[in-house]
């Protein structure tokens, strides 16, 4: 919330440094006022707005970058937002989990696939292991 203030507030200051400074004349306009071209019938009087512009371009100057500096400090401590649909999945997976259920099944080797099939559903139901007894002999029977 306080990030979304101070990004708008900086946007607003830096309008208005744009704003301040494409309103400003040049160095070189002060010398045709200096020649009678009527500056003092203007609305900030004969002296021109070069002093009250100024003040206002530097003190938003210094606004923006206390903004930025600030808004810098607030994004950086700013905490993670969760969302709680991730929290729900994430705590639905968690119960889905099984434990139980053995990392490595050992196979014999050259066994059917209806022999491995039964060992592995043995395995994962939790029976007890089959033993080397239990285990068909593949090969020959010399």
């Amino acid at each position: 919330m306080l990030y979304s203030i101070l990004v708008s507030v900086d946007v607003f200051i830096a309008a208005g440094l744009i704003g301040l400074i494409l309103m400003q004349q040049g160095k070189g306009a002060g010398m045709g006022a200096a020649f009678g071209s009527g500056a003092s019938g203007t609305v900030f009087g004969a002296r021109g707005s070069g002093s009250f512009m100024t003040k206002m371009t530097s003190i938003l100057a210094v606004l923006f970058f206390l903004n930025s500096i600030f808004l810098a400090y607030v994004a950086t401590n700013q905490t993670e937002a969760t969302s709680v649909i991730d929290t729900v999945s994430v705590s639905q997976e968690s119960e889905q989990q099984n434990t139980d259920i053995p990392k490595v099944i050992n196979l014999p080797e050259g066994a059917s696939q209806e022999e491995m099939i039964d060992i592995i559903k043995q395995q994962i139901e939790g029976k007890a292991a089959p033993s080397q007894n239990d285990v068909p002999a593949v090969g020959n029977d010399n």
